[in-house]
């Protein structure tokens, strides 16, 4: 009994203790779901879940008729995890991969490539960066190399896509597009800065789960939200204008040996800013886009401020074209400050629009220190009247502040006022000089100048950038019809008759400045700066452009404005002129050939065969069309895309042959400008996976 009565004990201690630990157990749970529900949410959210961001497309930079001018393009960065391969996969292939890697790259050796990468091994780096941001092409090949083919959990090789910015049109306009560098500082250069927010979309937020093993993978969740991407945005640029004006700057650069220079083309009637170029000579001799000079670099003008400096005479009614004025022997004197004319000895007597013609800064100031010496503010008010002295508030960031002192100043003395009235003491952008000079091309109405006319959204008008216009003229007609004959005798007879043609009219005045130093003044060394300048707009009769072109520090002796920049907007002007719709204005418009239209999307070109061509394309199935037959005898025939074998895109344009090929899987790489004159493979040759589409594309 009492063996019974022990062994009941026992069993009733060892039933309570268990009893007790349930209890514990359970209200641990308890408590750990009620009362630490949130900590240990987290926990697991952290260990087993995690929240990444999925990255927004960036919206597309489009020209003006669409073609694509900045893009992101996928890229890779390539890392390593070195302790993914057992050591005999890492032991038979190390040679190889070091090798294939340093053929591939050419920055280091194949043994400096194994060393880093035994280093790497050594210490045990799971995340060894190979190489940033190469292309799927090369990406493609490294997987090929040793122990990379073994795959990524045998060969440890790590490829990590990411959106890279490319301008499609190498450095055409670079700095105007510009760039954001989302770093420690934040930096938005250009159009890609002023329209970020347009352009970057909304990045998403996705749930990703960890498995057994450490991989990642995305479920369903509630706190998923998707990206929304980025608008395009359609700027005013022309490419095809863009190229040539690029093209004639540097040539005119390089033979001047200029340290930098600019060019802008705009719209008379809207601002549209159709061509902005700006190079910059550098270390290597050769000129790029490195800061946008026609926007930010405000200088002394020179005499291309004679414009405004007359008009606000005539428009004061203090001189008349007509009104006489004695240059001299081209000196004269102020406050012991000497002016000179270019002209040896002067050119004696000349009308008020005779001065202007052939830029007497000796007549110049003369007339202006004779009519405002009493009352200088009356001049800068009338300057300002124009608008002289404010920014235009452009679309982009970085426009250089004008100035334009007034009597009282601390820096105004006897010298500001005839020195002003030849574009010293007064500082302006090339940009707000064109813009000025294209008020007058337009009757005397002020358009701001115009970089990105529309947004857009999966090719849908999104919203829409009005011109905007001065609801006032700058000064009356009669001002502005007199000052219009006298850019146009600038033209004819006075500093810039080497432009003058028998085709049209150009009316615009030449520049030329010293070029101030903080330090040094107005001399460098032993030698002046000079900055030469051209602006005006064409036809003269009938203005439909606008251009200005800067040279800074041309070096080889000539630095005269009709000669250094002149020359440039000549190009320029005659380029337009041969290409555009001018006969059209004169009713003698010419239809486009089939050849001159070329092949693509029928639905476009269409559009341009019913306006200016020969009519719509008839007997031809399907959306896309090429060219065929002997020269002056070519016909549209349809592009089938037979599988296994390359179409015929000759004569398209890039966007056209682009998208009609990529459409239909085939991989696409080109070069040049313009459109497409060849392709290999030829068209009708066999295709073969993985093969790429070479393209060659001229303008003519």
């Amino acid at each position: 009994m009492a063996l019974r009565n022990q062994i009941v004990t026992r069993s009733g201690i060892v039933y309570f203790m268990m009893l007790l630990v349930a209890f514990v157990i359970l209200g641990s749970v308890v408590y750990m779901q009620v009362v630490e529900r949130e900590k240990w949410e987290e926990m697991s959210d952290k260990y087993i879940f995690r929240i990444s961001e999925v990255p927004a497309s960036r919206g597309d930079i489009l020209a003006h008729d669409g073609r694509l001018l900045a893009s992101s393009v996928p890229h890779y960065n390539i890392r390593m995890d070195t302790r993914a391969s057992d050591a005999s996969t890492w032991n038979n292939g190390i040679d190889g991969l070091a090798s294939g890697l340093s053929r591939m790259f050419g920055d280091k050796s194949a043994a400096e490539w194994k060393k880093s990468l035994n280093d790497a091994r050594k210490s045990g780096n799971r995340y060894f960066l190979v190489k940033r941001r190469v292309d799927y092409e090369t990406m493609l090949r490294m997987k090929r190399l040793p122990i990379f083919r073994e795959g990524q959990y045998r060969g440890g090789m790590i490829a990590e896509v990411e959106d890279m910015r490319v301008l499609l049109n190498q450095d055409l306009a670079a700095r105007t597009i510009g760039y954001v560098n989302l770093g420690e500082e934040v930096t938005a250069v250009g159009i890609e800065g002023a329209f970020n927010p347009e352009l970057a979309g909304t990045n998403g937020v996705a749930v990703k789960q960890r498995l057994t093993g450490g991989d990642w993978i995305t479920v369903r969740s509630e706190k998923s939200l998707p990206s929304v991407n980025g608008s395009d945005v359609l700027t005013t640029i022309d490419i095809d204008l863009q190229d040539v004006a690029s093209s004639a700057l540097e040539k005119q650069l390089i033979k001047h040996d200029a340290h930098h220079g600019c060019a802008v083309v705009m719209e008379v009637k809207t601002g549209d800013i159709r061509a902005i170029v700006n190079l910059e000579q550098g270390g290597d001799g050769n000129y790029r886009e490195r800061y946008n000079y026609a926007i930010g670099e405000s200088t002394e003008p020179g005499s291309t401020f004679k414009l405004p400096v007359m008009m606000a005479a005539l428009e004061d009614g203090l001189i008349d074209t007509s009104d006489i004025v004695d240059t001299g022997e081209g000196v004269v004197e102020f406050y012991g400050k000497k002016i000179r004319d270019s002209k040896e000895g002067g050119f004696g007597r000349l009308t008020v629009k005779e001065v202007f013609e052939n830029s007497s800064n000796v007549g110049t100031s003369k007339v202006i220190t004779q009519v405002y010496k009493d009352n200088p503010q009356d001049f800068v008010d009338r300057l300002y009247s124009f608008g002289l002295n404010e920014k235009l508030g452009i679309q982009l960031v970085g426009e250089g502040e004008p100035l334009i002192r007034y009597p009282g100043d601390k820096l105004w003395s006897g010298l500001t006022l005839p020195q002003m009235s030849y574009g010293y003491e007064v500082m302006m952008t090339p940009l707000q000089i064109l813009t000025f000079y294209n008020a007058v091309a337009n009757d005397g109405k002020l358009v701001k100048p115009r970089f990105v006319s529309a947004i857009m959204k999966n090719g849908q008008l999104q919203k829409q950038l009005p011109v905007i216009e001065s609801n006032r003229s700058l000064a009356s007609k009669s001002t502005i019809e007199k000052v219009k004959i006298m850019m146009e005798g600038v033209v004819e007879r006075g500093t810039a008759m080497n432009l003058r043609n028998t085709e049209y009219k150009i009316a615009g005045k030449t520049g030329t400045a010293q070029i101030a130093n903080a330090n040094t003044g107005y001399r460098s060394g032993t030698r002046m700066l000079y900055q030469a300048s051209f602006v005006g707009y064409f036809p003269a009769e009938n203005p439909l452009y606008s251009i200005i072109v800067v040279v800074n520090a041309p070096s080889n002796g000539v630095y005269y404005g009709n000669i250094v920049a002149g020359t440039v907007f000549r190009e320029i002007s005659d380029k337009i002129y041969a290409t555009r719709f001018f006969k059209e204005q004169e009713g003698e418009r010419e239809k486009l050939s089939i050849a001159e239209v070329g092949a693509g999307y029928m639905p476009d070109l269409n559009i341009v065969l019913r306006n200016i061509g020969d009519g719509a394309i008839k007997g031809v199935d399907g959306n896309w069309a090429s060219v065929s037959g002997e020269k002056g005898n070519e016909r549209y025939t349809a592009v089938v895309s037979e599988a296994d074998y390359v179409p015929d895109v000759t004569n398209m344009s890039l966007r056209d042959a682009m998208f009609f090929l990529e459409d239909n899987g085939y991989r696409v790489r080109y070069s040049g400008k313009g459109k497409v004159k060849r392709q290999s493979p030829e068209p009708g040759t066999k295709y073969y996976r993985g093969q790429i589409v070479a393209l060659e594309l001229r303008l003519n």
